[in-house]
């Protein structure tokens, strides 16, 4: 499969998601965020090193807006940096009825070896899979 550089989808809130606030809780972005680099991960064909892993060192996210049951958001998802051991990812989440970003996050992945949990150097063709969006998205260069 190709490289991908930011991939984009939409999916429908679930009550599952939803807070005894009515709107969706602040910890199932969360979880929206391992979903999304998953599916991004997927959508290039990309298949995990033997003795290898992903570890998150950070999130954050900045919540801009409600959502609620029934929503209709839209991901977006890319890798805005690599370094040697270190990508970070960042998304949006977009409500499709009005176009508003209802949140904006990144995070810090470490890419380590499982045997004895260090940092290891990202390969070369693991990078090339998710090349950096010549023109990153505008929002997200105020990420938090």
């Amino acid at each position: 499969m190709p490289p991908l550089s930011i991939l984009t989808y939409s999916f429908t809130v679930p009550q599952s998601a939803i807070d005894e606030y009515g709107h969706v809780n602040n910890v199932i972005y969360v979880q929206w965020m391992q979903d999304a680099a998953t599916r991004h991960g997927e959508a290039v064909g990309y298949k995990q090193p033997e003795n290898t892993g992903w570890f998150i060192r950070e999130h954050r996210i900045e919540y801009l807006a409600s959502a609620f049951l029934g929503d209709e958001i839209e991901v977006r998802v890319w890798v805005a940096e690599w370094k040697r051991v270190r990508a970070q990812r960042r998304y949006e989440f977009i409500r499709k009825a009005d176009g508003k970003i209802i949140a904006k996050g990144e995070t810090q992945w470490i890419f380590v070896e499982l045997t004895t949990g260090r940092p290891i150097q990202i390969p070369a063709d693991m990078i090339a899979l998710f090349p950096i969006p010549a023109e990153q998205i505008d929002s997200a260069a105020s990420a938090p």
